[in-house]
C-alpha cells in the first residue's frame, strides 16, 4: 500500500467532515445538552421533595395513631372519630390523600393493613406509608409482648456495612464499586453509541460516493484498499477531535460549575436537601466522585478505537454492496447483532463481572470493545484476560479488513441494484 496515497485520503475525509455543518452543531450541542439534563435532573429531585400528601389513620385500637402521628403531623391524621363512609367522601373530594384502618386483628394476627387512596402519589406515597405503618405496628406489637427496652432497641437498630477493598499489597482503601459499576456502564454505552455513530459515518460515505460516481474518478488514483484505510482513519481522526472537544469542554464546565455549586450549597439546609436528593436519584455530588485510574483511561483508548475499526470495516463493506442507505437494511442483521448482544452482556458484567458470561463475552473479539471496558473499570481483571481479548481484536481486524478489501474492491464499482450475501460471497471469493 502507498501511505502517500492513504494520507491524501485521510485527510480529505477528516477535512470534508470536520467542516461540515453536522459535526460543528453536534460538537457544540452535546457537551451543552449533556450539562443541561445533568443539572435538569437535580432540580427535577429537588422539586420533587416538595410533595405532600395526607393520610387518615383511624385507629379502633387506640395505641398505634400518636406514634404514627408523631412520625410526621404534616402527613399524617388522626381521624379515629370519623366513619368510614365519610373518609371515602373525603378521598373522592380530594380533602384528604387515603385512609387506613387499623384494628387488632391487624395487631395480633398479622393482617396486612389496606390503604384506601384516590391513586395520587405514585410510588413514593405507598412507600413511605408502607415503611411507617410497618414500624408502628412492630413498636406496637413489642410492646404489647412487654419485651425489654433493650430488645426493643436490637429490633430498632440497623447495622451498617462500610465495604473496604485490600489491595494486592496489603493495603485497605475506600470501595468504590458504584462509582466504578457507573463509570464501567457508561463507557462502554460510549463505545457502543461510537460504532454505531463513526461506522455509520463511513457507510454514509461509502453510498455517497458511489452514487455521484465520485468513486470511479478516486479509484483511478488509488487503489480501493488504500481508499477504504483512508476513509477508516479519516473518520478515527474525526471521532477523536469531537470526543475530544466533548471531553473538554465537560471538563471546562464541570470546573466553572464547581464554585457556583460549592456556593449553592453552602446553606446547611441547602446542602441537605441536595444531598438526600442527589442520593435517591443516584446523582453523585462533584466532591465525591473519586480518582479515575489513568489505566483505565489507557484501556478505554485501546479498545474504543479497536471496537471502532472492527466494526467500521464492516460498515465500509456494507455500503459498497449497497445503492442506497435504505439497502442497507437486510446487509446490516449480522453486524448489528453482536453488537446488540454485546450490549445485554454489558448489563450482566455490571452486576457480575466475574461471572462466566461476562469472562467469555469479554474475550469474544465482536464483544469485547464493550464488556471487557466495563469488567475492567469494575474490577481487578487478570491481565491475561485484557490482554489476550486485545490481541484477539487484532487479529479478528485484519481478517475482517481481508473480507472487507475484498467485498469493497467489487462493490464500489457496482451500479444498478444492491448485492445480497450471494453476491457477497462470489465477491469474497473472487
Amino acid at each position: 500500500m502507498n501511505w502517500s496515497q492513504i494520507f491524501l485520503v485521510l485527510k480529505r475525509e477528516y477535512l470534508t467532515r470536520v467542516k461540515s455543518k453536522g459535526f460543528i452543531a453536534a460538537t457544540l450541542l452535546v457537551p451543552i445538552g449533556i450539562i443541561a439534563v445533568y443539572g435538569i435532573g437535580i432540580l427535577v429531585v429537588i422539586w420533587d421533595t416538595d410533595v405532600s400528601y395526607e393520610v387518615g389513620i383511624k385507629d379502633s385500637t387506640g395505641t398505634v395513631v400518636e406514634s404514627i402521628v408523631a412520625r410526621d403531623s404534616l402527613s399524617y391524621l388522626d381521624v379515629t372519630d370519623i366513619e368510614t363512609d365519610s373518609l371515602r367522601s373525603l378521598v373522592q373530594t380530594g380533602e384528604i390523600t387515603g385512609f387506613v384502618v387499623i384494628e387488632n386483628r391487624n395487631i395480633d394476627d398479622d393482617i396486612p393493613l389496606e390503604l384506601i387512596y384516590s391513586g395520587s402519589g405514585g410510588l413514593s406515597l405507598l412507600s413511605s406509608v408502607r415503611s411507617d405503618l410497618r414500624d408502628v405496628v412492630r413498636e406496637e406489637r413489642l410492646r404489647r409482648a412487654e419485651v425489654s427496652d433493650q430488645v426493643r432497641d436490637i429490633f430498632a437498630s440497623r447495622i451498617g456495612v462500610e465495604p473496604r477493598r485490600l489491595t494486592e499489597t496489603g493495603e485497605e482503601e475506600d470501595d468504590d464499586t458504584a462509582f466504578l459499576s457507573g463509570l464501567g456502564f457508561a463507557m462502554g454505552l460510549i463505545i457502543f453509541l461510537a460504532i454505531f455513530s463513526y461506522g455509520g459515518y463511513i457507510m454514509r460515505g461509502v453510498i455517497e460516493e458511489k452514487t455521484n460516481r465520485i468513486i470511479e474518478v478516486i479509484t483511478s488514483s488509488v487503489k480501493p484498499i488504500e481508499l477504504l484505510t483512508g476513509k477508516i482513519l479519516g473518520v478515527a481522526g474525526l471521532a477523536l477531535t469531537q470526543i475530544g472537544i466533548w471531553g473538554l469542554t465537560i471538563a471546562g464546565l464541570g470546573l466553572l460549575a464547581a464554585p457556583l455549586l460549592s456556593a449553592f450549597m453552602s446553606n446547611d439546609n441547602t446542602q441537605a436537601v441536595v444531598g438526600e436528593a442527589a442520593a435517591q436519584a443516584d446523582i453523585p455530588i462533584l466532591s465525591s466522585i473519586p480518582t479515575i485510574e489513568t489505566s483505565i483511561i489507557i484501556y478505554f483508548i485501546i479498545f474504543f478505537f479497536l471496537g471502532y475499526f472492527l466494526y467500521s470495516s464492516l460498515f465500509a463493506a456494507v455500503g459498497s454492496a449497497a445503492d442506497s442507505e435504505t439497502d442497507t437494511q437486510q446487509l446490516m442483521l449480522p453486524i448489528m447483532a453482536p453488537i446488540f448482544i454485546a450490549y445485554f452482556i454489558m448489563f450482566q458484567a455490571v452486576k457480575n463481572p466475574e461471572g462466566t458470561i461476562s469472562v467469555v463475552g469479554s474475550l469474544v473479539p465482536f464483544f469485547a470493545p464493550i464488556v471487557m471496558i466495563t469488567r475492567l473499570a469494575i474490577s481487578d481483571v487478570p491481565f491475561w484476560q485484557s490482554g489476550l481479548s486485545i490481541l484477539l481484536m487484532v487479529f479478528t481486524f485484519i481478517g475482517t479488513m481481508w473480507l472487507s478489501a475484498k467485498i469493497y474492491k467489487v462493490g464500489i464499482l457496482s451500479y444498478g441494484s444492491s448485492a445480497g450475501f450471494k453476491d457477497i460471497v462470489k465477491w469474497i471469493r473472487q
